[in-house]
C-alpha cells in the first residue's frame, strides 16, 4: 500500500457519548452535527442506514431491525454506550419522500414520524431498559424532539 494522506489520531479507546441511529441522507448532516454538539454529544458511534430509526419502528425485513440492534449492542460493548439517539428526517426516501409518502403534507409527515420514533424507542427500551433513549425529527428548518412514553423520557433524562 501507498500512504496518500497523513493525520494523527488518538490510539486510546474512547467512551461513546451516544450511539446515533440516523439515515445516510447528507442534506441534514451539518445541522445535525451542530445539534449533537449543542446537546453534549462529542463522541458518537453513528449507525447510518437508509431510513434511520425506521429500521427499529417498521422494518421492511426483521433482519434490518436485528442489524441495527446488533450495531447498538456493539457500541455498548466496545465503547460503553448508555445513550441512544434515534433520528428521522423530512423527505426521507425510505418513507417514499414528502411528496410520494405524504402527498406534500408536512404536518402529516411529522405526525407519522413522531409515531415511528415512539415505536422505535419503545422497542429499544423493551430490549435494553438500561439505556437512555432520545428521539428527534429533523426537517428543513430545525430539529424537533419527539415526546416519548413517560418511562422512556424518565430514562433518557437520568443520564
Amino acid at each position: 500500500m501507498r500512504k496518500v494522506f497523513h493525520f494523527d489520531a488518538p490510539a486510546e479507546k474512547y467512551r461513546c457519548d451516544a450511539a446515533i441511529v440516523w439515515c445516510f441522507d447528507n442534506r441534514f448532516e451539518l445541522g445535525f452535527r451542530k445539534f449533537l454538539k449543542r446537546i453534549g454529544v462529542l463522541s458518537s458511534d453513528p449507525i447510518k442506514i437508509a431510513g434511520g430509526a425506521k429500521c427499529l419502528a417498521s422494518p421492511q425485513q426483521q433482519s434490518d431491525r436485528q442489524f441495527v440492534l446488533d450495531q447498538i449492542e456493539t457500541s455498548m460493548r466496545l465503547h460503553g454506550t448508555r445513550r441512544v439517539i434515534l433520528m428521522l428526517h423530512s423527505d426521507c426516501g425510505a418513507y417514499g419522500g414528502l411528496a410520494g409518502g405524504f402527498q406534500g403534507d408536512r404536518k402529516a409527515e411529522a405526525e407519522h414520524h413522531h409515531r415511528e420514533l415512539r415505536a422505535a424507542a419503545a422497542f429499544l427500551q423493551q430490549v435494553h431498559p438500561e439505556i437512555a433513549v432520545e428521539a428527534y425529527f429533523a426537517d428543513f428548518e430545525g430539529v424537533w424532539e419527539a415526546e416519548l412514553e413517560p418511562e422512556l423520557s424518565a430514562a433518557s433524562h437520568s443520564k
